[in-house]
């Protein structure tokens, strides 16, 4: 196999909907696989990926259960041929956001599920993704989409606050270990921007008494503050594709 027939894979988890949907069908196009990890299929994916036939994969995993997610990515990967990819690239963009309100309020159940899909599932995801493709040396890289709440702290969303932090932390970790070696991945925790998801309308809709910041974000909104998973999922693709991506392990798409 020659260099000019092997392809360059992307698997984006959270595609079914929002910036991640929006991330999977940029990146559909010729000499791309796209795999989308969501525990729905994206329909306009789908048919978009049929109509200009384009390689698309939608695996329909859950990912509040991580480990069986990281596992069937890791054999996937390690039944390929080494020589069918020229570059992989993983993006560690789903998330949750509980019920905004102090922890005491929330269910445990909600909890564990935010940081389960948010954190623990990036971590597992990034391990099998980095032991699966070692061959690729220097042709990987790991995009994980973080927030400004990762950086600074919020009352109201502690378990969203904390799944950022930690994947910032993780991505920091991750790139000291992959430095160390001869031909290590490039990883960047990148802050996407405010963008009109359905995280924006729960946040917005918050109760004021649990919530002290639902004003903020409702005037997001209501100033037109807020860009289009289109718009974001641009800007994000545009950072991957930077010649010095992973040079700053942190990065925030507003100060590219």
């Amino acid at each position: 196999m020659t260099s000019q027939t092997q392809t360059a894979l992307y698997i984006v988890t959270g595609s079914s909907r929002g910036m991640g949907e929006a991330i999977a069908r940029q990146l559909l196009a010729p000499g791309h696989l796209v795999i989308g990890i969501a525990r729905k299929r994206s329909a306009a994916l789908q048919e978009l990926a049929l109509a200009q036939g384009l390689a698309l994969e939608q695996w329909e995993l859950d990912l509040n259960q991580p480990l069986a997610a990281a596992q069937h990515l890791q054999a996937w990967l390690q039944a390929q041929d080494p020589a069918r990819f020229s570059e992989a690239t993983l993006i560690n963009n789903a998330g949750v956001v509980a019920t905004p309100g102090p922890v005491d309020e929330a269910s445990l159940e909600e909890l564990s599920n935010a940081l389960r899909v948010g954190l623990e599932a990036c971590l597992l995801l990034s391990s099998a993704f980095l032991r699966a493709t070692a061959h690729l040396g220097a042709a990987r890289r790991i995009l994980n989409i973080s927030s400004g709440l990762g950086r600074r702290a919020m009352a109201g969303s502690a378990s969203y606050c904390a799944a950022k932090a930690g994947m910032d932390n993780l991505s920091r970790a991750m790139a000291l270990d992959e430095a160390a070696k001869p031909a290590g991945a490039r990883i960047v925790s990148l802050a996407p921007g405010i963008i009109d998801t359905d995280m924006q309308v729960a946040l917005r809709s918050g109760d004021p008494a649990k919530f002290p910041d639902v004003a903020v974000f409702a005037n997001f909104k209501a100033s037109g503050l807020l860009m289009s998973p289109e718009q974001a999922a641009a800007k994000v693709l545009t950072m991957l594709q930077r010649e010095d991506f992973g040079s700053q392990v942190l990065a925030d798409v507003r100060e590219a």
